[in-house]
């Protein structure tokens, strides 16, 4: 079973070589690492390839002008050759078990579409400084997860079969293309929670996601939740009706706010007990 890492590059490579170095820590051995760097600098460019020259695992593919994350991140999908994929962003990294791990799950469960696991955040240096501690198992089969309170994140790696039954990435997306992506792979099959760390996320000035204006994330978001809900034919939730239009994020938060109440994450620990024990 092959890996395909997916690094969407765009003027990160002072970062990148502790991503690299990562990768070649790996226990697992059989895995490829696509690049695809969106228009950055030629100075950046040319750091990259003198990083990854001589490894045949790695090859890069450049983008004519810049196309944003969800365009480049569905480029890197088509190109992998993997069972199994997985995004990195290059000023991160994975821990040496990541892949081994992942690979391990998907082999024992075959109706397990996407693995995820906990992440570090790290200092700029890539120091630890905390784990992400909203990571857990979710319910399978349930129509009414969102990802809302976030849940699942790095590492996240997906059957590349699975993910082509789908519409496939939203490739207008500059933010949340990630949660948009889970959502997605989520109809399609069952997710397994990995109770381990195995991704260290880099806090930095650089970082996109860290840095974009917050009511635009919170608006990405609150539009892909919207459009899975159009998606899935409901037209009410929690005994509240969803909106025919979308108007404000506001509106689709106070509408999942119930799944933050303890009489949920109650019934949501009942349910999701019975699954481990019955499948």
């Amino acid at each position: 079973m092959k890996f395909s890492v997916l690094i969407a590059h765009y003027n990160n490579a002072a970062y990148f070589k502790n991503c690299y170095d990562h990768l070649l820590k790996q226990t697992y051995p059989n895995w490829e690492a696509i690049i695809v760097d969106d228009a950055s600098s030629e100075e950046e460019k040319e750091i990259l390839k003198n990083i990854i020259k001589g490894d045949h695992r790695f090859t890069l593919y450049e983008n004519a002008q810049n196309s944003g994350v969800g365009i480049t991140k569905k480029k890197l999908i088509e190109l992998s050759t993997g069972d199994i994929c997985g995004f990195v962003d290059p000023d991160d990294a994975i821990l040496p078990t990541a892949i081994e791990k992942c690979i391990k799950v998907f082999k024992a469960k075959k109706d397990v579409a996407l693995t995820y696991s906990k992440f570090i955040m790290c200092d700029e240096h890539l120091n630890p400084i905390s784990p992400f501690r909203s990571a857990m198992q979710v319910i399978n089969n349930y129509p009414y997860f969102f990802n809302f309170p976030i849940q699942v994140g790095h590492f996240a790696a997906f059957r590349k079969n699975i993910y082509l039954e789908t519409e496939g990435m939203n490739s207008d997306l500059k933010i949340a293309e990630d949660q948009d992506l889970y959502l997605k792979i989520y109809e399609k099959g069952k997710f397994h929670f990995i109770n381990d760390a195995n991704y260290l996320y880099r806090q930095h000035s650089g970082g996109i996601s860290q840095n974009d204006n917050k009511k635009r994330s919170y608006d990405y978001f609150a539009k892909v939740i919207f459009n899975t809900m159009k998606r899935r034919n409901l037209t009410m939730i929690n005994g509240k009706k969803i909106p025919d239009h979308y108007t404000t994020f506001e509106e689709i938060f106070q509408l999942l706010e119930y799944q933050n109440k303890l009489p949920f994450r109650i019934k949501k620990k009942i349910i999701i007990t019975f699954q481990k024990i019955f499948g």
